[in-house]
């Protein structure tokens, strides 16, 4: 099984994320940036967001190629509850990268963040994230009405979580 990493996001990584967070069958995800300078804008905030215990972003390498970001963005009502998101580009679907990042992000958020829970928002209709999530012994636990923002409009998530 091919090695995957992962390592905080840089600004040099702004045309591969807008490349891949532009890919039109992307249906599922939301974040779309409209240009590469936006991008920049958005990775540069980086540092910041984790100097504050808000977010941790970071790459995804696979075979020493950018393939995709994940992130855990910390609740900040409740600092003991993190949120992941990540999305891979197209064509490295179905080699167990996702599952892979999540295993090493979730292990992040435990042992270094001190989290309790960490939860997975995610469309109903997204079954690769859903594989993902049960691949890796989170539990789904409902529906949260209305709590995605897809191109203006608000769309249904399934929310799976674990509990250390």
């Amino acid at each position: 099984m091919e090695k995957i990493e992962l390592r905080h996001q840089q600004v040099q990584d702004a045309n591969r994320f807008y490349d891949i967070l532009n890919n039109q069958n992307f249906i599922f995800l939301s974040a779309k940036p409209k240009s590469i300078e936006e991008e920049k804008d958005f990775l540069k905030k980086n540092a910041k967001k984790r100097k504050t215990n808000f977010e941790y972003n970071f790459t995804i390498i696979y075979e020493d190629n950018v393939v995709g970001g994940i992130g855990i963005k910390i609740n900040q009502h409740r600092k003991y509850i993190g949120e992941i998101g990540y999305f891979i580009d197209e064509n490295y679907h179905g080699k167990g990268i996702a599952t892979r990042a999540v295993k090493i992000l979730e292990k992040f958020g435990f042992n270094e963040l001190k989290l309790k829970r960490i939860e997975i928002l995610m469309n109903p209709k997204n079954k690769a994230s859903v594989k993902v999530a049960l691949k890796l012994g989170y539990l789904k636990e409902g529906i949260l009405k209305k709590i995605l923002e897809n191109k203006g409009k608000y769309e249904d998530a399934v929310i799976y979580a674990k509990i250390k």
